[in-house]
């Protein structure tokens, strides 16, 4: 709860009463100072219980939790034969899967950390975060990469050593004296070898070194250790209530930290982690069924785009049955959060009994749909066993949100930064305010402060939120004068972030403080929560908004083909061709303006300098053409590049 007497631009949460019952569940693991003590505990307790699943690995593994604390340590003794030292920084290059978690773990089991990225990152910055960590040794997803790497002289001289985790490993390095080992030849050596003594117990130790993907410039190493680390592991438990054997569907990437925190959780609490791939989500919700789902906001836009797809191609007499339906479970779970004063501005009394009223009027239909209707949507969608979805990484849409709560999925939010190891802030299953980003953890102090001035504004007032706590790490890796940009003296850690503060602590994001579009006129405009109203749209796929120094905004549209074709044709205008969209009819792209200005009118504190000038079709943001990051944010400075014609094409002379 927050602390007494703090006002309400700032607060400093400890656990209240529900935190406390919750984390009173789970395991609090008060005595470690590692990740890696977590194991041999993990592997008494649950034994022969699955730990690890890659059905799409190659080869596929299942891995139990006694084969995970095994293998764990016969990698530990591998890397320390090929000469890892407590202190050592080895880089890993991977996608997610058992081995890459194994080598992680057998890492830290040796005294050492990981200098972490994907391998699908760019070969150069692949090398950059190679030298920049200092890294003795290489561990890469297969040999295919390494020879993508091309590393100079310089840089492979420096190594001691090369793990490929799939197929053969390949020649040696530099004429023979770097030794290039396959993941078998790692455990091998692991088997004959001894196994180091445990690491210092110093929670205070470096664990791993995160590289940050950004939107913009280089990327910096964020360096975390075993104690930032460890305070996620005993409070995420205030959102979540894994059993063990639960079932979870992994799709982020591994090396990320909102993943990777995720995991050592789940896993600490017995659960049984799947892994798998964007191409296989689909039939693996289906095969795998999971209880747990953690994801970004785009997973969740793309099942509701799926479901709305489907309802589009049904019979009309049961398209309007649903959409009668989901429009009333919509109004319910409005009108019950409303009464229970679950909304971002406070309600007065009265309006909170007359939506009690309303809720119970609208509860017998929901209720039928619940019954009826709603189960199959979920088996559909995410396996029908969901029984809490978790999303982080970025804002998720109000839309959005309303459609899982409408159809009984209890989507929690998070909030965070890779510098936050990353959770600030989650909803509570018992204060699941929609549309915010939830109270602190335990232990976490935030403060809202002027964006020029640096200083404290007015109790519930809107700025830049700073954060501190036992998860904000100490300064970027090697990069003092960066440091100096987001952590003053005090242990603030600036996030970037807009928000407010409600009274009872929860904060509300606004928007990105780098991301803020300032017009000709000097107005200030956040286009997230715009970008979330257009978002709503059916027409929409992608939409990023623009207008730096110019009059008015303008909206990079990438559309849904099907519904731009039906508002195309209920217009009388020609449809345009999916393959180009830069020969649309001016005509459509006017009444795409007049929709979207609709839409913006209509949102609550609207103003009118928040209206569009125009829009313009473009191709996808993908990650495979860069301008979405792994964890799927857009990279606005690439967009903004790559789409600068059709940004003049908006603004005409302007």
């Amino acid at each position: 709860m927050p602390a007494a007497g703090s006002p309400r631009s700032e607060v400093v949460w400890t656990a209240d009463a529900d935190d406390l019952s919750a984390l009173a569940r789970r395991s609090d693991w008060s005595g470690f100072t590692g990740l890696e003590q977590l194991w041999p505990v993990l592997a008494d307790r649950y034994g022969e219980g699955l730990a690890l699943d890659a059905p799409h690995a190659h080869p596929p593994e299942r891995i139990s939790y006694g084969e995970l604390r095994n293998r764990i340590e016969r990698a530990a003794a591998g890397f320390a034969s090929l000469g890892v030292r407590p202190g050592d920084v080895v880089a890993l290059f991977s996608e997610n899967g058992p081995r890459w978690f194994v080598a992680d773990q057998g890492l830290m089991r040796a005294g050492a950390a990981d200098a972490v990225r994907g391998s699908s990152a760019p070969e150069e910055e692949l090398r950059y975060i190679l030298a920049d960590s200092g890294a003795v040794g290489l561990v890469v997803e297969t040999a295919a990469l390494l020879a993508r790497l091309e590393l100079p002289p310089a840089l492979a001289e420096r190594l001691r050593f090369v793990v490929v985790l799939e197929g053969e490993a390949g020649p040696d390095l530099a004429d023979g004296r770097i030794p290039c080992r396959s993941w078998d030849d790692l455990l091998a050596l692991g088997a004959s070898g001894a196994l180091p003594p445990p690491p210092p117990a110093d929670p205070q130790r470096l664990a791993t070194i995160l590289y940050t993907s950004g939107t913009t410039g280089q990327p910096k190493g964020v360096p975390l250790t075993h104690a930032n680390l460890l305070h996620q592991l005993r409070h995420l438990g205030v959102a979540v209530s894994p059993r063990p054997g639960d079932r979870v569907l992994s799709v982020l990437p591994i090396w990320h930290s909102y993943e990777r925190s995720a995991e050592y959780f789940l896993l600490s609490c017995g659960c049984a982690q799947t892994y798998t791939t964007l191409r296989h989500l689909r039939s693996d919700l289906q095969k795998v069924r999971p209880q747990y789902l953690i994801s970004v906001p785009r997973l969740w836009e793309a099942l509701l785009s799926g479901f709305e797809d489907a309802l589009a191609s049904m019979p009309a007499s049961r398209r309007r049955l649903i959409e009668a339906a989901l429009a009333n479970s919509r109004a319910y779970g409005l009108q019950r959060r409303v009464a229970a004063d679950l909304t971002l501005e406070p309600e007065p009394a009265l309006r909170r009994a007359q939506a009690a009223l309303k809720a119970c009027l609208r509860w017998p239909l929901h209720r039928l749909a619940s019954v009826l209707l709603w189960p199959k949507v979920r088996g559909q969608l995410v396996g029908g066993e969901v029984r809490t979805a978790i999303s982080g990484g970025g804002a998720l849409a109000l839309h959005v949100d309303a459609f899982f709560e409408a159809i009984g999925i209890e989507l929690l939010v998070g909030y965070g930064l890779t510098e936050t190891s990353p959770v600030l802030t989650c909803r509570r299953t018992w204060s699941n305010r929609r549309g915010s980003a939830g109270r602190p953890l335990p232990g976490t102090a935030l403060r809202i402060v002027d964006p020029e001035s640096g200083r404290p504004v007015q109790p519930g007032g809107r700025g830049v939120v700073l954060a501190k706590g036992p998860q904000v790490m100490e300064g970027y890796f090697g990069k003092p004068e960066a440091t100096a940009k987001v952590l003053d003296a005090e242990g603030w850690f600036d996030t970037g972030d807009l928000g407010r503060l409600l009274p009872d602590g929860t904060l509300v994001l606004t928007g990105r403080a780098k991301d803020t579009i300032v017009l000709s006129s000097g107005e200030n405009i956040e286009p997230g929560p715009l970008e979330e109203a257009l978002a709503a749209s059916p027409l929409v796929e992608q939409v990023m908004l623009v207008g730096q120094d110019r009059k008015q905004l303008g909206a990079l549209l990438v559309p849904r083909a099907e519904a731009l074709a039906g508002f195309a044709a209920t217009a009388g205008i020609a449809v345009p061709d999916h393959d180009h969209p830069e020969a649309v009819d001016p005509a459509l792209l006017r009444a795409l303006t007049r929709e979207f200005n609709r839409l913006l009118a209509e949102r609550p504190g609207s103003r009118p300098d928040e209206r569009l000038a125009g829009v313009a079709l473009v191709a996808p943001f993908t990650i495979e053409n860069g301008l979405l990051t792994q964890t799927l944010k857009q990279r606005r400075d690439r967009i903004t590049e790559r789409d600068r014609d059709a940004i003049a094409a908006i603004y005409g002379g302007e």
